[in-house]
């Protein structure tokens, strides 16, 4: 097990989504502009998303079921097969963060808005928590040890936020420091 894909990704890069974006009868408002987004354009991203990874699946011979679930104000899509079937080709981690950028610009060139849409497949996601539950649970045993603090390694943002949860989960306090490609969390004892 590694402890970090330095993978970037557009949580780590400025992105700024469009001015402004236009409704079917093409009007806009302030508040759509700056609003997160609703459950309806959450399952219209799902849609997009699903559509583009279906069809990567038949260009590669790939069988896969794919689930679609809006929450946190984010799309996931999971795509998952059963036993005996060649979808862990594309469930490493790099090759996951690849593919979730490339259908979120999909997703992005269908709506005009920068979507955060989460890609998991074949359960990619729950292999990366475990991983990530495993550092903090390193780090959790070096401030017991004596550490006023333990840094993680960089990762994004969506595993940051991953990683914050299960820090405070365990009763410690986290934050991430750092810019860019580096921004990483550190742990330490709640004050």
């Amino acid at each position: 097990m590694t402890d970090v894909q330095n993978i970037p990704t557009p949580d780590d890069i400025a992105v700024e989504a469009p001015a402004f974006v236009r409704d079917a009868a093409g009007d806009t408002t302030a508040a759509e502009r700056s609003a997160a987004p609703t459950q309806a354009q959450l399952e219209q991203e799902g849609d997009i998303a699903a559509d583009y990874i279906e069809e990567f699946l038949d260009i590669c011979d790939l069988d896969g079921d794919i689930d679609i679930d809006a929450r946190n104000g984010r799309a996931y899509l999971s795509v998952n097969a059963g036993e005996g079937a060649n979808i862990s080709v594309l469930s490493r981690p790099d090759t996951v963060n690849a593919l979730q950028e490339l259908t979120r610009l999909a997703v992005q060139s269908k709506t005009g808005v920068f979507s955060r849409l989460i890609l998991d497949i074949g359960g990619s996601r729950d292999a990366r928590e475990a991983e990530l539950t495993a550092l903090v649970t390193r780090a959790i045993e070096r401030i017991e040890a004596g550490a006023s603090s333990a840094a993680l390694p960089a990762m994004s943002s969506y595993e940051r936020k991953l990683v914050h949860d299960i820090v405070g989960e365990r009763g410690y306090t986290s934050e991430s420091d750092g810019e860019g490609r580096d921004r990483h969390t550190v742990i330490s004892r709640r004050a």
